[in-house]
């Protein structure tokens, strides 16, 4: 079985595919759903052209950093920090103004 990292906005649209065909869905994945369409800000093509973008313009980021980042949205430097906070890797300046350009292209 494959396991990878997938944004909220995939996570919604997947739920929302397994509802169509099924019917139902369990309690837990009721939440999930529940969850995913609260937080998941940006339609699920846009998701993924930010995540390529920014892995292709910061090549540190790993699948997980870029998930987190297309998940939160970060506006602000400190947003970024406290998504690095626990990491082992650490942005530079420039690399902290390129991620925030890139995403606030996606908030638009």
């Amino acid at each position: 079985m494959e396991e990878r990292f997938v944004p909220l906005a995939e996570v919604r649209d997947i739920l929302k595919r397994i509802q169509k065909e099924r019917g139902e869905l369990t309690y837990e994945q009721k939440t999930a759903l529940k969850h995913a369409e609260a937080f998941a800000k940006l339609p699920l093509e846009k998701v993924r052209d930010l995540m390529k973008e920014l892995s292709k313009n910061i090549e540190k980021l790993e699948e997980r950093h870029v998930c987190k980042i297309a998940d939160l949205l970060p506006t602000h430097e400190d947003d970024l920090k406290t998504i690095f906070a626990k990491e082992r890797i650490a942005l530079s300046e420039d690399e902290m103004k390129k991620i925030l350009e890139i995403v606030s292209k996606y908030l638009e």
